[in-house]
C-alpha cells in the first residue's frame, strides 16, 4: 500500500524557479561553467559553497556527462536521461536544494541531516528513500557505520553521505562512489535508469562488507591456529583478540542482515517502478542475505574456537586449583598440630625429646595418608 505523504516530487512550479533554464541549452558549456561558477544559482536562489560541494551526472543514450549544479533545473525538465546527484556532506544550502529544488518530503530530508542507527526505508508514490550503511574498521575493533542516504526516482538519483565520526577517514565514506564513478567515467559501466546505478553502488558495498569478512575469517584461521598448536600466550590478550573479532562479525551481520530486511520491504511496496527494475531490489535483498548466512557460518566458527580456548584455559585452572588443594590438605594438620603444641615441646630452657620425635611422626604419618589419598583420587 502506497504511502498518502508520499507525492512530494512538485512538478508545477512557479513561474521564477527556472529563470535561468530557457536559454540554458542555448549556452555553450564554457559560459555555463562561468554561470555555474560565478553565480552558484539554482532555481533563482543563490547558493554560497553548492558547487563545490556537490557533483552531478547526467546520463542519457549519448553517455555520460559531468554536469553543474545550475543545470539541475534545466536536467530536470528533460526525459531523455537521468541525473546523479551526489551530496558528499551536509550544509544549509543541500537542505534548501533537497526541500526546494527536488521537493523531498521533511521527514526523508531529516533523517538526511541526522545520524540514522538503523537502516531505514520511505516508499512514495515516485521515488524511494533508503538509508543503508558499510562498515569500516577502526582502531581497538571499532566498527564505524558509514551511512549514504539515497533517494531513487524514475529520473533521477540523489546519494547524501550522512554524518560521519571525525575519527572516519572522509575518503572511506566515499569509497564506493568513487568506485562506482571511476567506473562510469572509464566507459565499464552504463547504468540503463537510477535503479541501476543505486544497485551498482548498494552492491559495491556489499562486495566490500564482504570483503571484510574474507580477512576476518584469515585472521579467525590464525586465530584457531593457536589454538590448535597451544602457543603460550597471555590469556587475556588473546581473548581480547577472539572478542574483537567476534564483534566485528557481528557488526558486520547486523548491517547484512538489516539491509537485507530493508530492501525485502521495498520490493513489497514499491509500485512505480516496472518489474525490470525490481529486479535490482531483489538481487541486493539477496546479496545482503548471502553475506548475512557467510557472517554467521564464520561467526560460529570462531564461538566454537573461543569456547575450545575456554575450556582448556579453564581446565588448567582446575588442575591448579587440585594441587593448591592437595597442598593446603597435606599442610593443615601439620600447621594445626605445630601451633597448639610447639610452645609446650620445644622450649628455650628444655625441649622434650619424646614428644618431639612422636609429634613429627605423628604428622609425617598423617600426611604420608594425605598424599596416598590425593593420588588415589587423581589430583596429582
Amino acid at each position: 500500500m502506497r504511502r498518502s505523504e508520499g507525492s512530494v516530487w512538485t512538478k508545477e512550479r512557479p513561474n521564477n524557479a527556472f529563470s535561468f533554464a530557457s536559454d540554458a541549452g542555448r549556452r555553450s558549456p564554457r559560459e555555463r561553467s562561468r554561470t555555474a561558477s560565478d553565480d552558484n544559482t539554482v532555481g533563482g536562489v543563490r547558493h554560497t559553497c553548492l558547487v563545490s560541494e556537490i557533483e552531478l551526472w547526467w546520463f542519457d543514450s549519448e553517455g555520460v556527462n559531468r554536469c553543474t549544479v545550475a543545470e539541475l533545473p534545466a536536467l530536470h525538465r528533460r526525459a531523455d536521461g537521468f541525473c546523479w546527484v551526489d551530496i558528499p556532506s551536509w550544509s544549509d544550502a543541500v537542505e534548501q536544494l533537497l526541500s526546494e529544488e527536488f521537493g523531498f518530503h521533511p521527514m526523508a530530508v531529516r533523517a538526511c541531516r541526522e545520524r540514522n542507527h538503523v537502516p531505514r526505508i520511505h516508499v512514495y508514490s515516485d521515488h524511494l528513500f533508503v538509508v543503508v550503511h558499510a562498515p569500516e574498521i577502526g582502531e581497538r575493533g571499532h566498527v564505524h557505520y558509514l551511512e549514504l542516504d539515497q533517494f531513487i526516482g524514475q529520473r533521477f538519483l540523489v546519494s547524501v553521505h550522512g554524518p560521519l565520526n571525525p575519527a572516519v577517514d572522509p575518503a572511506a565514506a566515499r569509497r564506493e562512489v568513487d568506485s562506482v564513478i571511476e567506473r562510469v567515467e572509464s566507459g565499464r559501466l552504463r547504468p540503463a535508469s537510477p535503479f541501476a546505478l543505486a544497485y551498482a553502488i548498494v552492491s559495491t558495498m556489499v562486495r566490500n562488507e564482504a570483503a571484510q569478512i574474507a580477512e576476518l575469517a584469515e585472521q579467525v584461521g590464525r586465530l584457531e591456529q593457536r589454538v590448535m598448536a597451544a602457543v603460550n600466550t597471555a590469556p587475556e590478550d588473546f581473548l581480547n583478540e577472539l572478542f574483537t573479532a567476534r564483534h566485528e562479525l557481528l557488526t558486520i551481520r547486523t548491517m547484512a542482515s538489516q539491509g537485507g530486511e530493508i530492501f525485502q520491504r521495498a520490493v513489497e511496496l514499491v509500485e512505480f517502478a516496472p518489474p525490470e527494475e525490481l529486479r535490482f531490489l531483489h538481487d541486493l535483498r539477496s546479496q545482503y542475505e548471502r553475506v548475512e548466512r557467510i557472517s554467521h557460518s564464520q561467526l560460529e566458527f570462531l564461538m566454537g574456537v573461543t569456547e575450545f580456548y575456554r575450556a582448556r584455559t579453564d581446565t588448567k585452572m582446575t588442575i591448579a586449583a587440585e594441587r593448591l588443594a592437595v597442598i593446603a590438605a597435606v599442610t593443615l594438620p601439620v600447621t594445626a598440630i605445630s601451633s597448639v603444641m610447639g610452645m609446650n615441646v620445644i622450649v628455650n630452657d628444655s625441649t622434650h625429646w619424646a614428644w618431639l620425635i612422636l609429634l613429627l611422626a605423628v604428622m609425617g604419618t598423617m600426611c604420608g595418608i594425605l598424599l596416598h589419598w590425593t593420588k588415589r583420587l587423581g589430583w596429582w
